[in-house]
């Protein structure tokens, strides 16, 4: 019985891994994020990816983006589904809180303007 439990509680924490880990992407990827203004309700991110670069697993809080740049690319969340998007410079999108690995899929960069809102 204590094996058996034992060998779930090794299986539930590979399953979790990959969400646990994510972090942080100004910590986890300081190529493609930078911070360009904080304060207690919002921080500000600068993203930029070159053509057909991507990031890593990471999260952010809600978050309303800007793209200053049209860009096509894709979303691979942790459960392995991918989401793809096309934008158009001056596209906005609200989105909620999310775990996502980012990837530029077009030919040129990719310019975003990324505000996080911090819940109270």
């Amino acid at each position: 019985m204590r094996k058996r439990l034992a060998l779930y509680g090794v299986a539930v924490c590979f399953c979790l891994a990959p969400m646990l880990s994510a972090q942080d992407a100004v910590k986890t990827d300081p190529k493609h994020y930078s911070v360009v203004s904080e304060n207690d309700q919002v921080r500000i991110l600068k993203v930029h990816y070159g053509p057909h670069e991507k990031s890593v697993m990471h999260s952010h809080p809600a978050t309303v983006a800007v793209f200053l740049t049209s860009a096509k690319g894709q979303f691979s969340f942790p459960d392995g589904k991918t989401q793809a998007f096309d934008v158009k410079a001056g596209d906005t999108q609200y989105s909620a809180a999310a775990t996502h690995l980012p990837e530029n899929m077009g030919d040129k960069g990719m310019d975003v303007i990324v505000i996080e809102l911090k819940s109270k």
